[in-house]
């Protein structure tokens, strides 16, 4: 998988989704290791969600991983708090706001 299809699957993953009951500015910025590798960011602003494909250097929280973990946390198939514990998916950040992407995705 590209960079560019790893980008779209995101979008089209959060495509809808309603984040009109987050009153706060989010900013996570996901940096993917191995195949498809680079970063994008997920911005919750205004009552709005948006994905794009640069560093967010203001960001809340930094996600790394793999996009394999990614795609299971975007699905809901992988808990964020085990997979920090175990090891595979690493963050760097505040982690309390780092909790409320659950809220989400």
């Amino acid at each position: 998988m590209t960079y560019e299809e790893i980008l779209e699957k995101v979008r089209n993953e959060v495509k809808g989704k309603d984040v009109s009951m987050i009153h706060e500015h989010l900013a996570y910025q996901f940096n993917i290791h191995g195949e498809g590798e680079g970063a994008f960011y997920i911005e919750v602003k205004d009552g709005q969600l948006y994905v794009e494909p640069y560093e967010y250097y203001d960001r809340d929280a930094c996600f790394i991983c793999d996009a394999k973990r990614l795609f299971e946390l975007m699905s809901g198939k992988l808990d964020p708090v085990k997979a920090y514990t175990a090891g595979t998916l690493k963050v760097k950040g505040d982690l309390t706001k780092a909790l409320k992407l659950k809220e989400f995705i």
